[in-house]
Order: structure tokens, then sequence, then C-alpha cells
């Protein structure tokens, strides 16, 4: 409950202190990637990973983190430079080679991209055989699907939208239709399940406490309490 408590404090925080959110989130999400696969040696690509956040800190655990981007200003929104091992690429066409990966990691990127099953794709074909693939993603009906114009989401994404551009007198960063989308979990269950070439390790609510996994496996319960889907894919040979 301590470590919930401390990233949903952490959360209040993103756009005011990015430094904050983002240094707890990735130190919080290499070390709940560690129980999964051993990080030292690996190479890792972060999908989305913009200022290198989390690429820092897997290189701290002795990964050879690459971190792959679209947006420029995002990579370098940090202090204005690139981070290490930066590499421009779309998530929905990444810029590897198959199998390249032996870990596939995307940290609350899934929900800005238009095609949430073609980048869940992207990183099954960039992992190797026997590698892991580490997915989270905001969910839709969550009480932050919405992101800074939550809970108006709940009225509709685009009057979310809307209604935060009449107020702040500017486009929301993350603005529906155009770079956030709505992204179930009851979607992306049902592509990890077709997937011949995958097997689920895991799937929970990432930042609530373990005992709360359960939630995961009720239809539409699952949607608004589970907040943020983590799934946990094995490559298979």
């Amino acid at each position: 409950m301590a470590r919930s408590a401390a990233l949903f404090a952490a959360f209040r925080q993103e756009q005011a202190d990015p430094d904050r959110f983002y240094g707890t989130l990735a130190r919080d999400t290499v070390a709940q990637l560690r129980s999964y696969t051993r990080l030292e040696g690996a190479v890792v690509v972060d999908v989305g990973g913009g200022p290198g956040y989390f690429a820092d800190e897997l290189r701290a655990a002795g990964a050879r983190s690459v971190c792959v981007d679209p947006d420029p200003a995002e990579l370098r929104l940090r202090d204005g430079r690139l981070p290490q091992s930066a590499v421009m690429g779309s998530a929905l066409r990444l810029p590897v080679r198959t199998g390249a990966a032996d870990v596939c990691f995307s940290s609350n990127v899934l929900e800005h991209v238009p095609d949430p099953p073609g980048m869940a794709a992207e990183m099954v074909r960039a992992t190797r055989p026997g590698g892991l693939v580490y997915l989270s993603y905001t969910l839709w009906l969550s009480p932050w699907g919405g992101h800074e114009t939550s809970p108006w989401h709940y009225l509709g994404g685009r009057y979310a939208a809307e209604r935060f551009a009449r107020r702040a007198g500017r486009r929301p960063k993350n603005d529906f239709g155009r770079t956030m989308f709505a992204v179930s979990a009851a979607e992306m269950i049902r592509w990890v399940r077709a997937r011949p070439d995958a097997e689920v390790v895991d799937m929970l609510p990432r930042y609530l406490p373990r005992w709360a996994k359960p939630v995961v496996r009720v239809p539409l319960v699952r949607e608004v309490v589970t907040w943020n889907l983590l799934l946990v894919l094995r490559k298979r040979s």
C-alpha cells in the first residue's frame, strides 16, 4: 500500500515536476521488471521512452538500453539534450531488427498510438525467442484515462479535450484522437490470448498492491479499477 500511495502522489506532479514523477516511476518500474528477468548485460529496447528516465535506470541496473521515440521534442524534454543511445523511430515500425532485444519495454505509450495491437505486435517481433515483453498502459475508463483532461473524459474524449482547451487557452498535451486514444483492458487481453508467438507471464494492475491482481479477471470492473494494466509476455521459440 505504501508503494501505491507513493506512486499516486508522484502522478499529481507529472507536469509540474516531471523529474520527480518520471524518476520515481522509473525506479519502481525497473525494480518490478527485475522480478521477471535478469537485466545485467541484457539488450533492452525502451519503446516511447522520451527523455530517457527509464533508459537511465535500466543502464544503472546493468542493461544495454536503447530508447526509441518519434518526437525530438520529447527526447530533449529533460535538459535539451538527446538521451544516451536514443534513436528516432515509430513504435508502429520499430527501427530494430527482428529478435534483436532480450527485453522490449514500454511504459504508458500504448494509449498514445492509433494502433495499439500494431505497436504490441512490433514489440513481440523485436524480441528474441525466450525474451520478455513488458508492456503497460493507462486504461481509458480508469480515473486517469483522460490524463490531464480527467475526469471529463467520462463524458467523451473530444468533449474533455475541448473543455481543457477553453479553460487553459491551449490544447492538452494528451489530445484525444490526436495524441491519445481509448484503449481497454479487454482489447489487449484478447489480442494477447490470440497470439501464437507469445505466452502470458503475468497480467496485473501495475500500480496496485499484488493482492489486487484478481481484479484483472473481472470484465468491466477491471476497466476502472485496474487503472494501469501491465502485460508481461514471453516470446515463444
